[in-house]
C-alpha cells in the first residue's frame, strides 16, 4: 500500500466500516473482499476493533509456508486473527472452519483477499454458513473528502423526495476524475503522467502476479487484449461472441479469461431487470470495471482532451456512476441490488434499484440542463412497474429539480456523497 495513503494525516475513513463492525457481533468469520489496493489491510490495521487482531499476512513467504504445512500453529495464543491474501493460501480456510466449529464462540476471525471467494467453489463451502461476506470498493468521491454517506437512495426507495434548488459552487470536472480513478494511493497524486504510471503498474503486477496465484493463462498478451476490448465496452451489454471474436480468442478462452477478471473484482456483470417477464427484453448482462480509471487506462485515454472527445466519454461516465450506486447499495441492509433493462424496442434504464419490494429506476444523462423530455423512459418504467414509486435522474448539473410528479433530477454528486 502507498506509504502516503498509510500515514495517520491521510488515513480515510470507509463508509463500510460501521457495518463490518456491527456484523462482527454477529459471525465468527468476517469475509472482506475486493480489488487489490482497494484499502482492505489498511482498514483492518487502522480500524478498532481489528487493529488488535494478531495480523497475518499471506504475502509473506514465511507465513505461507507456515500456513501450508501447519496451519493451526498460526493460531496459537490468539483468538481474534486477520488473514490477510487468504486465497493464497486456500486450504487454510479448514483449519479456520475446524477451529470455529471446534470452540464456539471463541474465535472472531476477518479473512481478507484480492479474490472473490464466493466464485471460488472450494473456499466458498469450507465457509458454508460460517461467514459473512462484504466487498470494499475502491474509494467514493464522498470518502476523499471525508463526509458522511448520502441517503439519497435510501431516502428515495422511502418516497421521500430531496428539496429542490441549486446546489453552491462548480460540477467537479469529470475528465480528471475519470482519468485518476479512486483508489486510494492516487489520492496522493496529482499530474495526470503520475496516475497513468500508477495505473500502468497496476495492471502490470495484476498480469505478472495475481493471475498467476488464481489460474494458469495461456497468453498474457491474449488476455491483455482482452482486458482493453472489454475496458472499451465498460457500461454496454455484454456479448462474449462478438469480444471473443474481436479478441481473436476461441470462446472457451475468452469465458475462461472474463471469469478470471471477475474474480479478481476487476469488473462486473450488472444483471437484466426482468420482474415483468410478459415484456421482451434484452437478456444479456452490462459490464462495468470496478474503477472508472481503470477502464479509462485500459481504453487507451491520458490526457483531457481525448477522453472529452470520446465515443466512450458518456460510458465512463455511467460507470463513474456505477461505482457509486455500488457502494450505497452494500450501506443498506440487507444490500440492495443492482440491475439494467432495456427492451427489444430500445427504450432503456441504465439502473434499477431493488431493495425488497421496493424498486428505484435510475437514469443517468450527461448533460447539465436536463428537461423533462430526458425522463420519458423512467415514467415509461413508473407505468409498467407497480413496485417503483419514484424515478431517479442522475445528471452533470448542479440543480435538483422535479421534472414531473413522480421523476427527480439531482447532480451526480449528491449520489457521490459531495455537495
Amino acid at each position: 500500500m502507498n506509504k502516503n495513503y498509510s500515514s495517520p494525516e491521510l488515513y480515510y475513513k470507509r463508509w463500510l466500516t460501521p457495518h463490518l463492525i456491527d456484523a462482527l457481533n454477529d459471525a465468527s468469520i468476517l469475509v472482506l473482499t475486493g480489488a487489490r489496493q482497494v484499502g482492505k489491510s489498511t482498514l483492518l490495521r487502522r480500524e478498532a476493533p481489528f487493529c488488535d487482531f494478531r495480523f497475518l499476512n499471506l504475502d509473506d513467504l514465511d507465513t505461507l509456508q507456515q500456513a501450508k504445512a501447519d496451519p493451526g500453529s498460526l493460531f496459537i495464543g490468539a483468538d481474534r486473527i486477520v488473514i490477510d491474501e487468504v486465497q493464497r493460501a486456500p486450504d487454510l480456510l479448514l483449519a479456520v472452519k475446524q477451529a470455529v466449529d471446534q470452540h464456539p464462540g471463541r474465535y472472531k476471525f476477518v479473512l481478507s483477499g484480492s479474490a472473490n471467494l464466493l466464485l471460488m467453489k472450494h473456499v466458498s463451502e469450507s465457509l458454508a454458513g460460517r461467514a459473512i461476506y462484504f466487498e470494499l470498493n475502491p474509494m467514493t468521491l464522498g470518502e476523499s473528502h471525508q463526509q458522511p454517506p448520502p441517503s439519497l437512495i435510501k431516502d428515495l426507495l422511502a418516497g421521500i423526495w430531496p428539496e429542490a434548488g441549486r446546489l453552491a459552487g462548480p460540477t467537479p470536472a469529470l475528465p480528471p476524475l475519470l482519468l485518476r480513478g479512486f483508489m486510494p494511493a492516487l489520492l496522493t497524486l496529482d499530474q495526470p503522467r503520475a496516475w497513468t504510471r500508477w495505473w500502468d503498474g497496476y495492471v502490470t503486477t495484476y498480469l505478472e502476479r495475481d493471475l498467476r496465484q488464481i489460474s494458469q493463462i495461456d497468453s498474457l498478451l491474449d488476455f491483455r487484449r482482452l482486458m482493453i476490448l472489454l475496458a472499451l465496452r465498460s457500461g454496454q451489454i455484454l456479448n462474449q461472441s462478438d469480444l471473443a471474436r474481436d479478441a481473436d480468442l476461441s470462446q472457451p478462452t475468452a469465458h475462461r479469461y472474463i471469469n478470471l477478471m471477475e474474480t479478481s473484482y476487476l469488473f462486473k456483470r450488472l444483471p437484466p431487470f426482468t420482474a415483468n417477464r410478459s415484456l421482451r427484453l434484452i437478456k444479456s448482462p452490462k459490464v462495468f470495471w470496478s474503477d472508472p480509471g481503470l477502464a479509462t487506462f485500459l481504453s487507451g485515454y491520458y490526457e483531457e482532451t481525448d477522453l472529452q472527445d470520446a465515443r466512450e466519454f458518456g460510458f465512463l461516465f455511467e460507470t463513474l456512476i456505477f461505482h457509486h450506486l455500488q457502494v450505497l447499495s452494500q450501506l443498506l441492509t440487507p444490500n440492495a441490488r443492482l440491475f439494467y433493462l432495456r427492451m427489444r424496442t430500445g427504450q432503456e434504464v441504465d439502473f434499477v434499484v431493488q431493495h425488497g419490494r421496493k424498486i428505484l429506476p435510475i437514469e443517468v444523462k450527461l448533460t447539465q440542463k436536463p428537461g423533462y423530455d430526458d425522463a420519458k423512459h423512467l415514467r415509461l418504467f413508473l407505468e409498467q412497474y407497480q413496485h417503483a414509486e419514484l424515478g431517479l435522474l442522475i445528471t452533470n448539473g448542479r440543480e435538483i429539480k422535479r421534472l414531473g410528479r413522480n421523476v427527480v433530477a439531482v447532480p451526480w454528486t449528491v449520489v457521490a456523497g459531495s455537495l
